[in-house]
């Protein structure tokens, strides 16, 4: 007999369209009022549900909704394959592997010191573009460094893992986190930002310390490591008679001129996607993006030249988009790559993330067939009910709770944010706290789970590579999740009460 073998994610999905597609014969169809019926993002007015008439989706709208979702989600779907290309292009170049291997070279001997300064970087990593399945590399050359410095491997798998686990956890606008969730909510990445920056600053340095007592511990007493049996046999596997000094000066390529200018770009287009979407007019009151914008337009043909640019605090993703755009040419202008290869090494990029962008269409298609079925608005009235007489910081509780869960059957968190948000945003309107906390909610119970599930391919191969067993890993962050689970959690109430 054939073991049984999990469908993939796309058909989990499908299969969830036409599971919502039956129950739209099922379940009463309804609508809302809208406070602005033209708004991107819907805002129902509470107490203006009334029953429509039904109108069961078929077959050939069971089709059709993937292609529709695309259609929806198009502005996110092309910011998600032009980021790819983006991260192909500098990822190309080798500057952020040879910026890590010069954090490395400088630090040997000082080990204990490099634990925060790496954790920080690859948390940045993390926060900034959802930084994972990009750390794979950096495992195969730190855990050797930290084994030949007297630690274990799991010091050496936590510094990439936790840090950029926890940046995750905290994504202040990481594009395939924050960025897809505010779209799907209608609101700017920004909103929130001051919120999740903290969260990212308290659980970091909680991190930091609980990393760093492990890693002291185990070079005092190497028999308390949680892979204290595989010391002697790890240290020649990973080091081959080499010692720290060796190791670490044979840890990364120096660092070219070339290599950082682009680490510099990078920097560059990640703060002006930060200035861009935190909205400094409509909600600070702060204008002067606004009128240094109309400045440089109304110079004499430099204005003409530049074209009508959208002032920073007012960008939405079409103009994120162009800004990676023009980041990458950019680099391909300094590394003065050909034509045909820049387009190869962007296209490779972009193809990547095709599969991300696959999933954001296909999921957005439930909320197609949940809208045209009338089940969106019934839905909505449910929760409107069975959430009116709860405080704002038990719905943020409830919230965290149920991304929690939910990320254990969606772990893609493009899909998850796809999925939850049509219906989790609405609702944190009926209860009486922004969209921008749900957000927050749905990005950390992502990042907690993302830290300790099986499913997780990042921390798989981070185990694999490290020749630790997911039960020592267990072992040993376990108390760190409690700790993290209760931050975010206190919080999420914090915030929703003084909302």
């Amino acid at each position: 007999m054939s073991k049984f073998k999990m469908p993939s994610a796309y058909t989990i999905l499908f299969l969830i369209i036409i599971v919502v597609a039956v129950l739209t014969w099922i379940v009463p169809a309804g609508t809302y009022e809208y406070v602005d019926p033209e708004a991107s993002a819907l805002e129902p007015i509470p107490g203006t549900y009334s029953r429509v008439e039904q109108n069961p989706q078929g077959f050939w709208e069971v089709l059709g909704a993937p292609i529709a979702g695309f259609f929806d989600a198009v502005d996110i779907i092309l910011f998600i394959l032009v980021i790819g290309g983006f991260l192909a292009v500098v990822t190309e170049t080798g500057a952020i592997d040879a910026g890590i291997g010069s954090i490395v070279r400088r630090f040997k001997g000082r080990e204990t010191v490099m634990i925060p300064i790496l954790m920080i970087l690859f948390g940045l990593g993390g926060t900034i573009f959802g930084m994972a399945e990009e750390t794979i590399a950096f495992y195969i050359l730190i855990i050797p460094i930290f084994i030949a410095a007297g630690f274990d491997a799991m010091t050496g798998m936590a510094v990439v893992f936790v840090g950029a686990g926890i940046g995750c956890l905290g994504s202040t606008v990481n594009p395939f986190a924050t960025g897809i969730a505010s779209g799907f909510a209608g609101i700017s990445i920004g909103e929130g930002i001051v919120l999740r920056l903290i969260i990212l600053a308290v659980t970091m340095t909680v991190g930091i310390m609980y990393v760093m007592r492990y890693a002291n511990k185990v070079r005092k007493h190497p028999e308390l490591s949680v892979v204290a049996e595989m010391r002697e046999e790890n240290i020649e596997f990973f080091l081959g008679g080499s010692d720290a000094r060796e190791t670490a000066d044979n840890a990364g390529d120096k660092m070219s001129g070339k290599q950082k200018a682009v680490l510099a770009l990078f920097g560059i287009c990640f703060l002006i996607m930060i200035l861009g979407v935190i909205p400094w007019a409509s909600k600070f009151n702060i204008f002067i993006f606004e009128n240094l914008n109309n400045r440089l337009l109304s110079l004499p043909v430099i204005g003409t030249v530049l074209g009508k640019i959208t002032p920073l605090g007012d960008w939405w993703f079409s103009d994120i988009t162009v800004l990676f755009l023009l980041g990458s040419i950019i680099c391909a202008f300094i590394y003065r790559w050909n034509e045909t290869r820049f387009i190869e090494i962007f296209l490779s990029g972009a193809k990547d993330l095709l599969g991300v962008a696959i999933i954001i269409g296909i999921t957005r298609g439930i909320a197609v067939v949940m809208n045209n079925g009338g089940m969106t608005a019934t839905i909505l009235n449910l929760g409107e009910e069975g959430l009116k007489s709860l405080g704002s910081g038990a719905f943020a509780v409830i919230s965290f709770v149920f991304f929690a869960l939910l990320s254990f059957l969606v772990p893609s968190t493009s899909g998850l944010a796809a999925l939850s948000m049509p219906i989790m945003a609405p609702i944190a309107d009926f209860v009486g706290i922004g969209r921008d906390l749900v957000i927050t909610a749905y990005a950390t119970a992502s990042g907690i789970v993302n830290l300790v599930t099986p499913t997780s391919g990042v921390l798989m191969g981070a185990l694999a590579i490290g020749r630790i067993s997911y039960g020592a890993f267990i072992k040993f962050i376990w108390k760190l999740l409690l700790i993290l689970i209760a931050i975010v959690v206190a919080s999420l109430i914090a915030s929703a009460i003084l909302a």
